[in-house]
């Protein structure tokens, strides 16, 4: 969703640029990877790595081992990383090792909590960036406060949102509420996958909690494999009469047209308080702290804490709350990739060539 506007904008200049796309195969599952690419429109990349599942060493080692031939071959003049997953972390001291220029799509975020392993990735990642693209105003101080030349930092927008205000017309034809028969205002869409969340005993207070909430409203859980695998483990069954319905994971454009017509999001993840924000959609973020603190003081998004049990309070919270008064930050207005590129053009280091992973 980071990756595929500045993808299309690379591929819609081709006098000045040839785009190499590289996945890594972190998200292996088909439901969570290919279809992405799919709905996305970014279409088969170059290379797979196919370095799946493993520790964050074992993963972060296998992008650097298969990545380095990649980058022999190929001589890029810039190498762009999205995010903050391993990958993001493995292809960044790969580039670096190699001396090939970087740029951090997504970068100067932070939750200022080192034990996430993505906070580890960030950071890593943009003190070897020679261009940081950054989305929100606190990005930039936070890369100023770390000793950031402020000629490397960009404003550029948030190239998520691109993605989503590109696909808005097919998410909006989707209407996937109707077709599992909901009415739009009358669930809470809910996304749980963090390991700290699902794999141990939180989980199952956090089931508890839905089931609390899904007497009131339904409760849409499209599940993570991560996730599906933990319920399974800890011998945690839920019954859809209980009002809360267990869906496989969905696509991305599914996914959002059942955001698009919520009550409310529940979850622990990071790219939903953005897309929820956009959207106006209330968003309940399972979490001590986030790396986006801005869809807090514009948005919709509201931090419970890593405590499951106030869950069971959003219904309550959704009734005191009016989330068509919150804003969307400046800048995030569908056109980042485009500032992005322009940027790339406008720098000494196009040859012309860029590699995306």
């Amino acid at each position: 969703m980071k990756a595929a506007p500045v993808i299309a904008e690379l591929n819609r200049r081709p006098e000045e640029f040839a785009t190499v796309l590289v996945h890594t195969g972190q998200h292996y599952d088909d439901a969570m990877s290919s279809i992405f690419l799919d709905q996305l429109g970014v279409g088969a990349p170059d290379y797979m790595l196919g370095v799946g599942s493993g520790s964050h060493a074992q993963q972060t080692a296998r992008v650097m081992e298969r990545l380095e031939p990649v980058l022999l071959e190929t001589a890029p003049d810039v190498v762009l990383v999205p995010g903050d997953v391993n990958s993001t972390l493995g292809a960044s001291l790969t580039a670096a090792k190699l001396g090939i220029p970087l740029g951090h799509i997504e970068a100067g975020l932070r939750s200022f909590d080192r034990s996430m392993p993505e906070e580890i990735n960030r950071v890593v990642a943009d003190s070897l960036s020679d261009l940081l693209f950054v989305h929100s105003p606190e990005a930039v101080d936070n890369l100023i406060r770390e000793g950031v030349s402020p000629e490397r930092i960009h404003v550029v927008g948030n190239t998520m949102i691109d993605t989503l205000v590109a696909m808005r017309p097919r998410i909006a034809a989707l209407d996937v509420p109707r077709q599992l028969g909901l009415e739009p205002g009358t669930y809470v869409v809910v996304t749980l996958h963090r390991p700290t969340l699902v794999d141990g005993p939180l989980l199952g207070d956090a089931m508890q909690a839905l089931l609390e909430v899904g007497r009131q409203l339904t409760v849409v859980f499209p599940v993570h494999p991560r996730t599906r695998a933990a319920l399974e483990m800890q011998g945690i069954a839920v019954s859809s009469n209980d009002g809360v319905r267990l869906l496989e994971p969905q696509g991305y454009l599914e996914f959002l047209s059942l955001v698009d017509h919520a009550a409310a999001v529940i979850t622990d993840s990071g790219g939903i308080q953005e897309e929820t924000t956009f959207l106006g959609i209330p968003c309940f973020t399972l979490r001590a702290n986030t790396e986006r603190p801005i869809t807090c003081t514009v948005g919709t998004n509201t931090l419970l804490g890593l405590s499951p049990v106030r869950i069971a309070e959003v219904p309550k919270l959704l009734a005191k709350r009016d989330a068509r008064s919150a804003g969307i930050p400046d800048y995030w207005d569908g056109a980042a990739a485009p500032r992005v590129v322009d940027i790339l053009a406008r720098t000494a280091l196009a040859r012309p060539f860029a590699t995306v992973i």
